[in-house]
């Protein structure tokens, strides 16, 4: 028997069960953290010897240089070939919808001129270098490929490094020709910390990139916060998460393995079913119990429901998208007639599935839309991966010497009353021509 909460937000102590639900320690762990420090030290030091090192002791890849590392643009061509046509076919189909839904997002240089001459603007560049992290191991993620790195060549970056671990040199084909297929110009089967330090610290093999993006495990996590600043990153993701709102009228079979999707990301993930009708809440589970020996990964499901996983009875739609918006989830499905009226009411999601037949899975690999989405809550204020986190905005400021007269007098009144005295005077200057 599935030990899954079941919760009513009818009940007095409602409100502390659901924060209960949500609370999670992503907080530092202390020993990979200092573990994580020690590397990235060494990396910064010693370059390609550490490296290789810790390649070495965690990878159990006995190589005599990075470049060993290296995958040849050729052989990233040969994993594509080696795919079965339809699994290339797939490939190629999902990051020519990712390409054209990103191309939509790309942000343009603007100015405007003041009546006195003076022109106000911004610039919009985009990055010269970005590393992609890629997990390796238990798994291969060419969708982590195709949504990290399709992004950023639209907005122009001009070049990828990707880093990969591949322990036991065990490498995924459908990683390599994922790289093929996005064009990724410099492919290195490292992982790890190591790998983290090498694209922001640089080796001499290894070029420094401009920013980190990808996840990965704990100690690649610990990384990319301590190399923040050095480069940018994207986020610090937590477990995935998916939250749906149901009305009651749609298959419960399809909500069922919804959520049994998203719970076999990990033990940590979570889903969550808001829904007014007992009866659909109770067929919902019952589709889970009946569905959940027969999948691969119930283990890792059944801890996910288990230690983090809600079926939640809801006294209306109007309350569950209030839900919605403090639960500020990755994944909300809107699994509910004319799904679209009810948007407007959803503040706080990284994406929003609407209607019955837009099954998060979708998302996760081809609709188009990017899968990197902000978790733990901080769709409250953060967004998607997009282009724009590939472009930079510089402000550019041409003045007239009519206009420099105008602000000149502003400027050095407000320097006056800061103290700056040296500020006043570059600006009164100006006031004399």
């Amino acid at each position: 028997m599935l030990s899954l909460s079941r919760l009513d937000s009818a009940s007095a102590d409602f409100p502390a069960q659901l924060e209960r639900l949500l609370a999670f320690d992503g907080g530092q762990d202390e020993r990979i953290d200092r573990a994580v420090a020690a590397i990235l030290a060494d990396v910064k030091q010693r370059g390609d010897a550490a490296v290789l090192e810790h390649t070495r002791r965690l990878d159990r890849l006995d190589v005599s240089s990075v470049g060993s590392l290296s995958v040849p643009q050729a052989e990233l061509e040969r994993a594509l070939q080696r795919l079965p046509q339809a699994q290339r076919d797939a490939l190629e189909q999902a990051a020519a919808r990712i390409r054209a839904y990103h191309e939509r997002q790309v942000a343009e240089s603007w100015s405007y001129a003041e009546p006195d001459g003076t022109r106000l603007g911004q610039q919009v560049t985009p990055l010269d270098r970005v590393g992609i992290y890629v997990p390796g191991g238990k798994a291969a993620y060419p969708s982590t490929v195709l949504m990290n790195s399709l992004p950023a060549r639209v907005a122009g970056v001009r070049e990828l490094v990707m880093a990969v671990p591949t322990p036991g040199g065990e490498r995924s084909d459908l990683v390599l020709a994922a790289a093929a297929v996005c064009g990724i110009d410099r492919v290195f089967t490292m992982g790890g910390a190591q790998a983290i330090g090498a694209l922001a610290y640089g080796t001499e093999t290894v070029p420094q990139v401009d920013k980190i993006v990808g996840p990965g495990n704990a100690y690649v996590a610990a990384a990319k916060r301590r190399v923040f600043g050095v480069v940018g990153i994207d986020m610090i993701a937590g477990p995935s998460e998916i939250l749906v709102i149901s009305d009651g009228s749609g298959n419960p079979d399809w909500v069922a393995m919804d959520l049994c999707a998203q719970a076999e990301h990990d033990e940590m993930a979570q889903a969550i079913l808001l829904c007014p009708d007992s009866g659909f809440i109770d067929a919902v589970q019952a589709s889970i119990e009946r569905q959940l020996d027969g999948m691969p990964r119930r283990d890792v499901i059944r801890a996910s429901l288990s230690g983090r996983g809600a079926l939640i009875r809801v006294r209306d739609l109007e309350q569950a998208c209030d839900l919605a918006n403090h639960i500020a989830p990755e994944h909300l499905e809107l699994s509910v007639e004319s799904a679209e009226r009810w948007l407007p009411r959803i503040r706080h999601a990284g994406a929003v599935f609407l209607g019955r037949y837009s099954s998060e899975a979708l998302g996760d690999y081809c609709a188009g839309p990017n899968h990197v989405l902000p978790t733990g809550r901080t769709a409250r204020f953060s967004s998607p991966l997009g282009v724009y986190d590939f472009q930079k905005r510089t402000s550019v400021i041409q003045v007239s010497r009519e206009g420099a007269h105008k602000l000149g007098r502003i400027a050095a009144e407000l320097a006056v009353g800061e103290g700056l005295p040296a500020h006043a005077s570059s600006a009164r200057y100006r006031l004399h021509e």
